[in-house]
Parts: C-alpha cells; structure tokens; sequence
C-alpha cells in the first residue's frame, strides 16, 4: 500500500489535498469543515463527509490500522501512521463540533542547512553561529509556538554533529532524520487498554544516559521529563538538544523551569533555575510569521542567572521592517552582540561572523 492509499483507504473525501505537495496540514473540524495549511496559511475547502457517522467511522479505522482504540473509554487517538505522518483524532462529547481530525503530513525530503537559506528562514550568518555551538558541543533548546518549524529546525542543527559521534534520539513519535550513521531512535509507547506497558520520555531518558549517548537529542519537553533533561546536561552529556513551546528565548527558560516543576521532585526554586542556567547555552527562537514564513528569529547565549534572574543575549536577531501591500513580511537578519564562546571557537578553529 502506497503512503497516500493507507489514509486515502478511510478518508476519502480529502483525497487531493493528502496529494498534494503543498499541503503540510489537514485539519477536519467536523464533517462539514475542512482546512489545510498551504505554504503557511489556513484556507477553508470545499471538501465535506457524508456524515459525523462516516467520519467517526474513519478515524476509528484509522486508530485500529496502527492498533490503537478510539471509543467512548478512550476519546482521544494520537498516532504515527506508516508513512510517517501524525493524527490526533477527538471525538464527541469532547469535541461539540463532531470529530476533529488533525494529519501533520510527513515529508519526505529532509528540511537542510541549504534549504533553510533558500527559503530565507536564517541568514548565513546565522547559521555560522549555531553550527559552530552545535560543534563546540553547547546544549541547546529550539523554542517557538506551535506549527512554527521547531522540529524541522531541530533536525538541521543535528545535521551539524560530527559523523563519528554516538546519537540517542527520543522521541513521542518519530519525525527526526537524523542522517549520521550512529544514531539510536527509541519512541514512546502509550499505555494499552488496562493502563499498563507505557513508556514515556522521561523513562527513556534513564535508559539513555546508561546507553553512553555522546549526544542526546529529544524530540519535545512537555512536561517533568524536563528535569531529567537537566540533570542529564548539568552532568557531563554535552551537546545534547530539544525543542520546547515558548513565547521567546527568556520565556524558553522559564517554560523549562516549570516543566521541571512537574516532575513531582521537591526542588529550590533558587537550586532549579541555577540548573536550567548552567544546564541550557543556547536558545534558537522560531516564528511564523503573518505571511505563513517561518524564521529563526532569533539565536540567543544564555548568560549566567544575575540576582536570581534569567538572561539571554541575541547573538542574531530578525528585524521586520514593513509589511508589504501583497501581505509579505519585509526585514533583514542582524548581528547583535558577540558570542561569549568566540575564544573558544577560536581555539577550535571554527569560523564565527564578525559584527
């Protein structure tokens, strides 16, 4: 069965649009209301199904195909399909508007260095900057807001780790490509129907760090896997990255300070975010923009915690300039404020752009 025919096979009526190169995102609010993301933007279809009866039953079809349930006990599917595509399926009563489908399509040509400066999402200069921390092995957190290339962004910079170097990737589910050769994907599982055989992130991590992982590169913190990400950093595993929702690169250490929080560990405040500061070196900030663009709007050191308080400091930073009339966002990337690091990138003969 081709990658489109196994969703094809239950969905049917958005057909065209699992063909169509251009569509990143299928978004079913029901059977009557059907949106795609195009290049960055959200347009409604003209696409409909029959009925909320032949919709649930497709997404229920879909949720056994890959030996999931989807039913009154469990309302909710999140799943990989074999094409490497995710759906996250509610039903009613939780969903009022009938059942809402989410497919996140997966792509098959790997997002790469080249490509970002193509699509103008970073500036060569930016780019310099964050392959030589990856390659001076600081650790390193892609942050932004939903849909706004965290991932794809995650995946270039650990194009930048040497080849001869032992990768542990974790992931909910796998959507890295990592293109060394030593490299180690481990997935969650979800709990069955009895509530038992769940392995999380957080369970994951303790295998890894016993696995002797040169770098550790985890798809998404969410929640108190965050602490064991730290204390996995603040202990000799450098180089290590992940991605992580947040408003900016100060917010970014905030969110993992409260992730953190979550572990159920009693910690200090003061002796947690002494942790997040040593532990993190960097933060690539990500944006989608008004016209559906997505940028690495900003590459920010962290600098150690003054007066108990974070901070960050640009190293580059995208500036909008205007707003075209045809809706296009205008602006340039800038060099900021020189690296702490550049002595020792110095020493290790990598090339940083001078301001």
């Amino acid at each position: 069965m081709s990658d489109n025919s196994f969703l094809v096979l239950f969905l049917g009526p958005v057909r065209e649009y699992l063909a169509d190169e251009d569509v990143s995102e299928i978004l079913v609010n029901g059977p009557s209301a059907v949106y795609v993301e195009r290049k960055g933007r959200l347009e409604k279809t003209p696409a409909v199904f029959p009925s909320e009866a032949s919709l649930r039953a497709a997404a229920t079809n879909i949720a056994k195909s890959v030996g999931r349930m989807l039913d009154e006990a469990n309302p909710r599917l999140d799943a990989r399909l074999p094409d490497g595509s995710r759906v996250h399926a509610v039903i009613p009563p939780l969903s009022r508007v009938g059942t809402a489908i989410a497919i996140r399509k997966f792509k098959k040509d790997t997002l790469d260095a080249g490509k970002l400066l193509s699509f103008g999402s970073v500036s060569e200069a930016g780019l310099a900057i964050v392959s030589a921390m990856v390659r001076l092995h600081k650790n390193l957190m892609v942050s932004g807001a939903t849909s706004s290339g965290k991932t794809s962004v995650l995946n270039v910079l650990s194009s930048f780790i040497p080849a001869h170097e032992r990768i542990l990737v974790l992931e909910d589910a796998s959507e890295l490509q990592l293109q060394q050769e030593h490299v180690l994907p481990f997935e969650t599982r979800k709990a069955d129907k009895f509530g038992k055989g769940e392995v999380t992130i957080r369970d994951l991590l303790h295998s890894a760090l016993r696995l002797r992982p040169d770098r550790i590169v985890v798809g998404e913190i969410r929640g108190g896997e965050a602490l064991d990400l730290l204390q996995a950093l603040n202990t000799g595993h450098a180089g290590s990255m992940s991605t992580i929702h947040a408003n900016s690169p100060l917010d970014c250490l905030r969110r993992l300070e409260t992730c953190a929080l979550l572990s159920g560990i009693d910690i200090p405040l003061a002796a947690l975010r002494a942790q997040v500061a040593s532990a993190v070196q960097g933060v690539v900030h990500t944006a989608r923009l008004s016209d559906g663009s997505r940028k690495i709007v900003a590459v920010s050191e962290v600098l150690p915690l003054e007066n108990g308080e974070y901070r960050t400091s640009d190293l580059v930073r995208w500036r909008t300039d205007r707003v075209a009339p045809d809706g296009k966002v205008e602006g340039s990337f800038e060099l900021v404020n020189p690296p702490t690091f550049a002595p020792e990138a110095a020493l290790a003969g990598i090339p940083l752009p001078r301001n």
